[in-house]
């Protein structure tokens, strides 16, 4: 077609040609000059949006456990850890403030993760043609519960079904921040129907 399909009265942009799983030709501000940038913002969204689906999980259940976790540490342990969270049982953010209370060892351990995966991302990026054989740099063959299918279109399904999933995860992620920022209170006090059945 040659208009979007996320914008119909648009021109699908030349070099969105629908090769990536979830390309809807949406590019209102045309970042996607060429073939290359295509493949280099697909390898940014991909990245970003695998942190967001973690972060969209984690986030909520660190407000769930963070309390509990520390003080069954510190009975076994006899140690007298600090909960992270602030007293409106926030998580530390750039908005919410508290980011000084998380371990420099755990920060440490994620940004040396962070470089590790990233730079073998860009070495398998730079040794591949990206002719279509999965080789891109943000396919790392990891799927330790084989759960990848084998045929083409199972492949593309779930290359769908994760962009989507990632894309949301983005915007929730956003959300809990903005939401916590404003109200002041943890996402999980917030919406407390989808956390307290479990009596947590």
């Amino acid at each position: 077609s040659k208009y979007s399909a996320s914008i119909p009265f648009l021109r699908r942009p030349q070099h969105l040609t629908g090769e990536f799983a979830g390309d809807v030709g949406f590019d209102p501000l045309n970042l996607a000059s060429s073939p290359e940038s295509v493949a280099y913002y697909r390898e940014a969204e991909v990245k970003h949006a695998r942190i967001a689906m973690l972060a969209a999980a984690g986030w909520p259940l660190s407000e769930v456990f963070d309390r509990p976790l520390t003080e069954l540490v510190d009975a076994d342990l006899g140690l007298s850890l600090s909960p992270v969270l602030d007293a409106g049982d926030r998580v530390p953010s750039i908005l919410n403030g508290g980011m000084e209370n998380v371990s420099p060892l755990w920060w440490g351990f994620c940004l040396g993760l962070t470089a590790a995966v990233d730079v073998k991302g860009i070495m398998k990026s730079r040794h591949s043609d990206n002719d279509g054989s999965g080789e891109y740099g943000w396919d790392y063959g990891f799927d330790p519960l084989g759960l990848y299918p084998y045929d083409e279109e199972g492949r593309e399904r779930m290359q769908l079904a994760e962009i989507k999933h990632g894309r949301l995860s983005m915007l929730a992620v956003t959300g809990f921040a903005m939401q916590e920022y404003v109200s002041k209170v943890g996402v999980v006090d917030e919406t407390p129907i989808f956390f307290h059945p479990f009596h947590f």
